[in-house]
């Protein structure tokens, strides 16, 4: 829709209904933040208040996702500056964050949770990219717009976890073999 001026306008209603179209999506980039399935609900929840806060400062002639990746991203980031200064609160161990479901054979189930458990232990640097980049689809530049670092990063920080995921599955194999 367009508004007096030309420009491409959204009502209310229309940015509410698109927001909880990428709630999905948004929990498992929370998740991926703060490695907890608690403090992503709030994280994402804080999200949501924000975002219907600031809905007009929206620009509908962009896509909408990377606009509320933003802000989930810049939360967190604000968040784990007040939980430096509280020290003492933390983060749930990452092994307890278990949202990946597979439907399928319990060796694809194992081998998912493998895979899961090693991202988890990622550094947040390498975890963000990958999974923007790999598990959601968007492009490098995408990726390196929503984490405000220089793409060429973006492309390294993914090689590496890559790199780490093929090695450290590779020494669990070896392990339990």
């Amino acid at each position: 829709m367009l508004d007096q001026d030309g420009v491409i306008a959204m009502t209310p209603d229309q940015f509410k209904t698109e927001m909880i179209g990428l709630l999905p999506r948004l929990r498992r980039f929370a998740l991926s933040l703060t490695r907890s399935g608690p403090d992503a609900d709030d994280l994402l929840q804080d999200a949501c208040s924000a975002a219907l806060q600031k809905w007009q400062q929206y620009d509908p002639a962009q896509p909408l996702d990377r606009w509320l990746f933003r802000i989930v991203r810049n939360l967190w980031v604000s968040e784990i500056r007040k939980r430096k200064t509280r020290q003492g609160e933390g983060q749930v161990p990452a092994e307890e964050a278990t949202e990946l479901r597979v439907e399928s054979n319990s060796d694809d189930i194992l081998t998912a949770q493998q895979v899961h458990r090693q991202v988890a232990q990622l550094n947040k640097d390498l975890s963000q990219p990958l999974l923007l980049v790999c598990a959601e689809g968007y492009s490098y530049r995408e990726a390196s717009e929503m984490l405000d670092v220089p793409i060429g990063t973006v492309m390294s920080r993914i090689h590496r976890a890559r790199k780490l995921l093929v090695s450290r599955l590779a020494a669990e194999e070896c392990t339990s073999s």
